[in-house]
């Protein structure tokens, strides 16, 4: 296996509020994405904070995790970390309000383990298949899609995109969606920040990761393909390929 990574802060943000990690041992990969919630305080400060947490956590784990305790360590560190942003927040004035939203990856080369809090993403995609979004996004928008208020295409266009429903350290408590995905031979992860996906269509993206190319020359493509439509937002994105660089 082998993970890479390239984050940007676009072409109208003047600072980068994403944060990005990537951790190798035994025989598996964490990759993580978190992004700092736009307009709310310090949200560099959340992101930033989220990766020192799962830095810290990933250090204490012993040993090679089965799919089932790979479940539960990732429901522990989600946890853990929305605890350590709240308590934080509440202590610092100047940080009240503050969130980031994750997408965590835990990959081994029999499973991958997934879990993502707000609209943060995670995908997988394999040689000859469209690339396929394996987390939900935990937005209004959304909500108003599963719902049959709007369609999947009005939700790409609604004014309202933005808002999420759950992030990191705004509340106590936190809602998780964490789950297990097979991979196989020619299989990749993306995880990537909405400053990605707000730009470039599953169909754009499918084309780029589908290049024949090195793994940071894709990453590199997409992230100036999403400046190239607008670069609103902060863009950052990580590949773990089953394969190495034969993927």
């Amino acid at each position: 296996m082998k993970a890479v990574y390239s984050t940007d802060r676009g072409k109208i943000r003047n600072h980068n509020e994403d944060s990005v990690g990537v951790f190798y041992g035994d025989g598996q990969i964490l990759g993580v994405v978190a992004d700092g919630m736009g307009g709310h305080a310090a949200g560099d400060v959340a992101s930033r904070m989220a990766i020192e947490v799962i830095e810290a956590k990933w250090e204490k784990i012993s040993g090679p995790l089965n799919e089932n305790e790979a479940v539960e360590w990732l429901n522990r560190l989600v946890r853990s970390i929305n605890v350590h942003l709240y308590d934080y927040a509440a202590e610092h004035e100047a940080c009240r309000g503050m969130g980031t939203t994750i997408a965590a990856a835990f990959c081994r080369e029999d499973f991958v383990a997934v879990s993502a809090v707000g609209d943060s993403r995670i995908y997988i995609w394999k040689q000859g298949e469209p690339i396929r979004q394996v987390t939900e996004d935990h937005t209004l928008v959304n909500e108003l899609v599963k719902s049959g208020q709007i369609s999947k295409e009005d939700a790409e266009i609604h004014p309202k995109k933005h808002i999420l429903m759950r992030a990191l350290g705004t509340e106590p408590a936190i809602e998780l969606d964490t789950s297990t995905l097979k991979w196989s031979e020619g299989s990749l992860i993306m995880i990537c920040s909405d400053g990605l996906t707000n730009k470039l269509s599953d169909e754009t993206i499918s084309q780029i990761i589908g290049r024949k190319c090195s793994l940071q020359e894709k990453t590199e493509a997409m992230i100036v393909a999403a400046n190239d439509a607008g670069g609103e937002d902060n863009i950052s994105m990580i590949i773990v390929s089953r394969d190495g660089e034969e993927a």
